[in-house]
């Protein structure tokens, strides 16, 4: 499924969002963490229909992985 790109773009923000109040980040810091993940690539392609999930569950994902990047 291609999602529009609208609810793309509000979705990552969300997750960005949610990530830096997770994390105590700053957003700047907060966004260069996300654009170099795999969860944005995955988001961005389409793949599994990440975007239909919840900014929550999404921002979790992205701790997991940059966690296990460390």
């Amino acid at each position: 499924m291609t999602a529009n790109r609208t609810l793309v773009g509000h979705k990552l923000a969300g997750v960005i969002k949610t990530y830096a109040e997770f994390e105590s980040l700053p957003l700047r810091e907060a966004f260069d963490i996300f654009y170099k993940s795999r969860l944005y690539l995955e988001i961005r392609q389409g793949i599994s229909d990440m975007h239909c999930r919840s900014d929550g569950y999404l921002a979790e994902e992205l701790q997991i992985e940059y966690t296990n990047r460390k």
